[in-house]
């Protein structure tokens, strides 16, 4: 065999007492380096970096997890990784957890609740020293093992249904807004297509739509609201059944982002209804008119989760807290339109 500069054997990976005989250093002072722990004066750790760059040697994070309990990574489960709200929260989540030396690894439960599960586990089995969950279902139960076990979890943008911290944006408050904001214009028939009842943020939204109509003492015809799945078959017919006819109603409040996006292809272009969605999108102020929505932060959510995720991890007992953001009403004029007025 042939033998490396230092000593070890090509092929092998480079270990740091590979690294302490290039550098003509002891070990404890090659482990202080490569820690980032101080006590190594600046001319030493310039040599050891030096070797470590020539040997292209690489920390062994297993022989840490063995040393701390720790594997410098945490979990983000998100809906789907492809929505603009989602790679927001992640991206968020990341520059957070790269400040505190962290690795973050992200999965997409696609809103089924037996992948959000597989995959959280999967996470913990690979030892991740915390998950930060946006729930795609209502039970998690099967998270207390690992909660009890010393593994903290923080619920992102929907509670969960266990005892954790939640951070999440004022989904009721920001529907009342929008709602509120239609009636200020003159708007008395307004109707809601919104997602699933059953997903919390979707029954937030709901209820908030449902307070602004009660307290302006409008009364809500429950054919006004249409709620499912967000596909675009399913908004397009929505939008057919709300804007049409003799009882068509003369504003639209659409609860999320794709639902809004589906809504905008399938809008009448006599009588076209005034419009505010929840979630802003991407060249909303481009369209004509610009869309009026309701905005959430998802930085400012996704970054106070990972805060929250590295408050417990850094020990702190609080009891588990229920955090939520405001919302912000922007004008751009597809909401400012009154009954006839298009």
């Amino acid at each position: 065999m042939t033998s490396s500069p230092a000593g070890g054997t090509r092929g092998a990976r480079p270990t740091m007492k590979d690294v302490a005989a290039a550098a003509g250093v002891g070990l404890k002072t090659v482990s202080r380096v490569v820690n980032g722990e101080s006590g190594v004066t600046p001319e030493m750790a310039a040599r050891v970096r030096a070797a470590i760059e020539a040997l292209g040697f690489r920390r062994n994070d297993s022989a840490r997890l063995l040393r701390t309990g720790r594997t410098a990574s945490v979990a983000l489960l998100l809906e789907d990784i492809s929505d603009p709200f989602s790679s927001a929260l992640s991206r968020a989540v990341e520059q957070v957890a790269a400040t505190e030396g962290c690795l973050l690894f992200t999965g997409s439960s696609g809103e089924q609740p037996h992948r959000e599960q597989e995959l959280a586990l999967a996470f913990c089995a690979r030892r991740v020293d915390g998950l930060i969950v946006v729930p795609a279902g209502d039970d998690h139960g099967y998270l207390l093992p690992e909660v009890e076990s010393g593994t903290p979890v923080v619920f992102l943008d929907r509670p969960g249904s266990i005892d954790a911290d939640a951070v999440l944006s004022d989904n009721a408050g920001g529907a009342k807004a929008g709602t509120a904001h239609l009636i200020a214009h003159g708007h008395r028939r307004i109707g809601f297509i919104g997602d699933l009842p059953s997903i919390h943020t979707a029954a937030e939204r709901a209820r908030g739509y449902r307070e602004a109509m009660a307290e302006a003492g409008l009364p809500v015809d429950e054919r006004w609201i249409d709620c499912g799945p967000t596909d675009r078959a399913r908004v397009a017919a929505a939008v057919h059944r709300l804007t049409t006819g003799p009882d068509a109603v003369t504003a639209l409040f659409t609860a999320n982002n794709r639902v809004t996006l589906a809504a905008l292809h399938h809008l009448p272009a006599a009588r076209r209804p005034a419009l505010v969605g929840f979630d802003d999108l991407e060249l909303a102020d481009l369209l004509t008119p610009a869309l009026t929505v309701v905005a959430q932060d998802p930085v400012a959510l996704g970054a106070l989760a990972a805060r929250r995720l590295f408050d417990r991890l850094a020990g702190e007992s609080a009891p588990p807290a229920r955090l939520e953001l405001p919302t912000l009403l922007i004008p751009r004029g597809s909401g400012e339109t009154p009954p006839g007025g298009h």
